[in-house]
């Protein structure tokens, strides 16, 4: 059950529902999870700074199950996310932070348990 959370100086005006939907299709191919277990927010407007300056930047939060537990596996899913977010931002790579966070299945609930007993 990944949660990504991206966060961006950019205006919200620029966005719309259609990039949390093609994150969450990106998430799922990038992760090898099903979209529906893929949980995408997109904050726009942040105050925020990358490197020291406040020019247009993003951070992307990747928390995961499984998939985001080692240098290789999220070597491999940086790539691909810088891909998408490049593209999809049209910011350059360096202007862009990605952080993984690894989750147990016990840290998590849904459905009024955890994912462990689900």
């Amino acid at each position: 059950m990944p949660f990504l959370e991206l966060e961006t100086n950019l205006a919200a005006e620029r966005f719309t529902e259609a990039l949390a939907e093609r994150l969450c299709r990106a998430a799922a191919d990038i992760l090898g999870k099903p979209r529906e277990r893929i949980n995408v927010t997109v904050k726009p407007n942040v105050m925020m700074s990358v490197g020291g300056s406040m020019a247009p930047c993003a951070q992307l939060t990747v928390s995961a199950i499984g998939v985001v537990g080692t240098a290789e596996q999220n070597r491999e899913h940086s790539s691909k996310f810088f891909d998408f977010l490049t593209k999809e931002l049209g910011l350059t790579a360096d202007r862009i932070l990605i952080r993984f966070y690894p989750v147990e299945s016990w840290q998590i609930g849904k459905n009024g348990t955890v994912m462990t007993f689900l």
